[in-house]
Parts: C-alpha cells; sequence; structure tokens
C-alpha cells in the first residue's frame, strides 16, 4: 500500500496532496472537488487499519463513504473543498470549470497549512494538471482508483457534494436532487420535462431534455 506515496518521498517530497472531482456529469447543481493534504511519512510509517477500506468513491456504498469521510478528514494533515456553481459551468465549459474547482481545494489547504511548496506533491485525477497551481504536480489517469491519496480526495469530495444536494432537494422539490444528486436518471429527465429547469441546472446540459 502507499506505493505511489512512498515513490514520490523517494524524489524528495515530505507531502502529497491527492485531489479529485465529482458532479463533472451531472445536469444540475456544482461541481466540487476534493483535496486532501497526508505527510507521507504518516501514511508508510502507521498502521491504518482503514486504509485498504479506502477506494474510488463511486465503488463505496453511501455508507461506507461517509465513514470513511470521518476517518480521512481526521487523519489528513489538512483537507479542501472547492466549489463551481452550475452558472459557472454554463460560462467556462465542465472542463475547466473541473480544473478550477481542483484549484480551488488546493488553494484552501495551502493558504493554512504554513508548509514548504517545494516539498509538496498535488497528484491530480485525470488527464490534466491544474492550470496556474505553480508548484509540484502529476495528473493520473484513474488515480481514483490506483492511488491512496486521491482516492481520500474523491471520497470528500463525494460526501461534501451528496451533502449539498440533498439540502438542495428540499429546496427545490420536485427533481429528486436528494436521490440521483443531479445526474441524469430517467427520473430526473422526467421532472426536468415535467417541471421545466430550476434555477440550479446547468442549462448547457439540459438542452436535449427541454
Amino acid at each position: 500500500m502507499f506505493r505511489y506515496e512512498k515513490q514520490k518521498q523517494k524524489l524528495g517530497f515530505d507531502y502529497i496532496i491527492g485531489c479529485d472531482e465529482v458532479g463533472r456529469g451531472s445536469l444540475a447543481g456544482p461541481v466540487v472537488a476534493g483535496a486532501v493534504l497526508f505527510k507521507i511519512d504518516d501514511l508508510v510509517s502507521k498502521k491504518l487499519s482503514w486504509h485498504g477500506k479506502v477506494a474510488d468513491s463511486k465503488k463505496l456504498t453511501s455508507k461506507s463513504r461517509l465513514l470513511l469521510n470521518d476517518v480521512v478528514t481526521e487523519s489528513a494533515h489538512r483537507f479542501g473543498i472547492g466549489q463551481v456553481s452550475h452558472l459557472q459551468v454554463d460560462n467556462l465549459n465542465i472542463h475547466n470549470a473541473t480544473l478550477l474547482a481542483m484549484h480551488k481545494a488546493v488553494q484552501e489547504i495551502l493558504k493554512i497549512s504554513g508548509i514548504d511548496v517545494d516539498k509538496v506533491l498535488v497528484c491530480v485525477d485525470g488527464r490534466f494538471e491544474i492550470p496556474k497551481l505553480h508548484m509540484a504536480q502529476e495528473a493520473v489517469i484513474d488515480g481514483d482508483d490506483l492511488i491512496f491519496s486521491v482516492s481520500a480526495a474523491s471520497i470528500v469530495a463525494k460526501v461534501y457534494r451528496d451533502n449539498l444536494m440533498m439540502k438542495l432537494d428540499k429546496k427545490f422539490p420536485g427533481y429528486d436532487f436528494g436521490k440521483h444528486k443531479g445526474y441524469g436518471t430517467q427520473t430526473h429527465i422526467r421532472a426536468i420535462q415535467k417541471n421545466g429547469l430550476s434555477s440550479i441546472h446547468r442549462k448547457s446540459f439540459c438542452k436535449k431534455y427541454v
């Protein structure tokens, strides 16, 4: 375990920030990124009874995600959330909005960490590094499935966004946001066709449904 983190420690990095996003394909609500900062020594030197349960958030049950979210945020050196609204998704496009959310999440950590950024590596899930971050980073395809730190970030982001969408469900009844979290299920599409778009729908994503 922690093979990736150990490799980066040998290259001189003391800390790693895993970063991942959720909500990319959603028809409504924000795109949210999670970033989790770990001291690599803390990972490789301690016996973490829960580390083997950490996985890509999409592969976990809701109950498992909630439990792991608690232990990840308690065990991490810092964690941050970056959020980009549905309006910004429409204006920027989802690719740029996703990278902006990741940038915000990492900056949320850095502004309070007090850590030498030259000793920190950011590992980003996907094909693209985060623009204008000005620190060492690496994009890894399927990082949320392969790298502990990124899997941990995916859990933090998913739990945060799911909770947000459940709150929005109460504010915008009739769409079942609490169940499908804004994704394009048949139930959601039928609700759009019946009720029209709410003010938190991404218009660029919903053109074919209205």
